[in-house]
């Protein structure tokens, strides 16, 4: 009886060290982002934005009983979705990540998640794929994005034209998921409110000369050329061969044409246009900046606060669940990004680490104040751009 109770307690306290070891340990996620590609300039910040996320919980030492929380980068490349599905595989078969914080841009974020993510199990969160088609994929509940769909962008871009006067434009886009869901969301909206498009017209990336697509555009006419591409590929090159005959000299930006870039390469020549992307000018976003600014990386680049917030809401999520494991935290993710529940702002990760260990309720606000209102779905606001002197500078939030 005595060598049984024995067995028995040194059973117990195997298996107690086996459940504190199980969770004790490391806990790797997946960045998944073009570091390579159309928006490369972007992606470095967005990065370290996450991986701040990561290292606060991890040196919080409150997450699952004492883990830590290693990231692992792979390049989506943005635009190739066969090079994305590969490097997603690689970082759940490889490196055995629990979740992907990413991709960044929708086309490849599609593919990822129609071909890895819901065959593995594997819940993803993306700072940036914005296309509407994203809010009625086939995802078993594990895909959400803490940036809003750009069917909201093409309402909020179109405000932004009616109040500054401009009634007709041209309209221009990268031949992907992104640029085609982008136009027509804009297209449509544009002219419910009753502008005018004069010419709708797909430019593909990587070419060397784009003065043929703008001697389409030029030639239907326009207040100011819409220009929904990518900052470091062909969206830059249609605003280079504006420049260079005359045919525009106003362009408006969506999102994916943001970043510092622009100023860089155009700087006051293209002063007077202006633009839209995802932002807010919550308390979180200033701790956003000031907590990027210690760690030695740009907060205001664009999507930097939202790739926290992906990250942050996973690691959320799996504390609220107990596990690091999908199947179990990825209803969690919901829970922990509404309300009810005390307000978490950046750099309160610990706080809402310890909250949810006592079983309590947050509402994760983050950097750009997070709503999810449904699968895949975001609610959010933008902050409206505009240049002036060679700078980018922001005009308000909407």
């Amino acid at each position: 009886m005595k060598k049984f109770l024995m067995a028995t307690a040194m059973s117990a306290v195997a298996a107690s060290g086996a459940m504190a070891a199980s969770h004790a340990g490391e806990v790797k996620l997946g960045i998944l982002l073009g570091f390579t590609g159309p928006i490369e300039s972007l992606t470095p910040s967005m990065a370290s934005g996450a991986e701040l996320a990561m290292k606060e919980v991890s040196d919080s030492g409150a997450f699952l009983g004492g883990s830590t929380v290693m990231p692992v980068r792979a390049d989506g490349t943005c635009v190739d979705a066969a090079a994305a599905t590969a490097a997603a595989e690689r970082l759940i078969t490889s490196d055995g990540v629990k979740g992907i914080m990413g991709s960044d841009c929708s086309g490849v974020t599609g593919a990822v998640l129609a071909n890895v993510a819901v065959p593995n199990g594997i819940v993803m969160i993306s700072p940036s794929a914005t296309s509407p088609a994203l809010s009625a994929a086939e995802d078993n509940g594990l895909f959400f994005r803490t940036s809003p769909s750009d069917a909201r962008q093409g309402a909020v871009l179109t405000q932004v034209l009616m109040d500054r006067g401009v009634k007709e434009v041209a309209l221009t886009y990268t031949n992907n998921d992104y640029g085609k869901g982008l136009a027509d969301s804009f297209q449509s909206a544009f002219e419910a409110a009753g502008g005018s498009v004069t010419l709708s017209t797909a430019h593909e990336d990587g070419k060397a000369d784009y003065s043929a697509e703008v001697g389409a555009l030029a030639s239907a006419g326009g207040e100011a050329l819409v220009v929904a591409g990518y900052v470091d590929q062909g969206g830059a090159g249609v605003v280079r061969a504006s420049l260079d005959s005359g045919a525009f000299d106003t362009f408006v930006f969506p999102d994916g044409m943001i970043g510092a870039a622009l100023e860089e390469n155009f700087g006051s020549d293209i002063d007077g246009s202006f633009g839209t992307v995802p932002g807010t000018d919550s308390n979180g976003a200033t701790m956003m900046l000031d907590m990027a600014a210690a760690a030695g990386f740009t907060g205001d680049s664009p999507y930097v606060g939202e790739s926290y917030d992906a990250a942050a809401l996973i690691m959320l999520a799996m504390q609220a669940a107990g596990s690091a494991e999908p199947a179990d935290y990825q209803s969690k993710v919901m829970d922990v990004a509404n309300a009810p529940g005390e307000e978490i702002f950046p750099g309160e990760l610990e706080k809402a680490l310890k909250i949810l260990a006592e079983g309590g309720d947050i509402d994760y606000v983050g950097a750009t104040a997070v709503e999810l209102i449904g699968p895949g779905e975001s609610a959010g606001s933008y902050r409206e751009i505009e240049f002036k002197d060679g700078k980018m500078e922001t005009a308000r939030y909407r």
